[in-house]
């Protein structure tokens, strides 16, 4: 079992920054893949970003490539979403989860993770 807690979302302009932290309960963090996804209103929730169990392996939507970084501290139970060069079409609920390993390209759909944070707005004005 693990519990998701996110923090650091908020009102920004365009062009600005937010870094997004996701802290995890439990003593088996290390184990799992951690993702990021988003979701606006009315639309499905979207992949962002995942990382592998040591955090040396990496994959982003296109829409994200060189603008967000995610990163994690198996010590702390942390993972981070460190967002730059943000857009109005960025704004959403995001949500952190947690799921088993594989292959990061295949980690993509929501049903492929086993827990859920409750997620943190993100509202970036233009």
């Amino acid at each position: 079992q693990v519990e998701l807690v996110e923090s650091g979302g908020g009102l920004v302009q365009a062009g600005g920054s937010l870094r997004l932290s996701c802290a995890a309960s439990g003593r088996t963090f290390s184990s799992y893949t951690m993702g990021w996804f988003h979701q606006a209103p009315g639309k499905e929730r979207e992949f962002v970003a995942a990382i592998s169990r040591s955090g040396d392996s990496t994959y982003y939507a296109d829409s994200v490539k060189g603008r967000f970084t995610i990163s994690r501290d198996n010590a702390e139970n942390t993972v981070v979403l460190q967002m730059n060069s943000l857009k109005p079409e960025d704004t959403a609920v995001y949500y952190c989860a947690a799921g088993p390993a594989g292959p990061l390209n295949l980690r993509t759909w929501p049903s492929r993770y086993e827990y859920w944070g409750q997620g943190t707005q993100v509202t970036v004005s233009s």
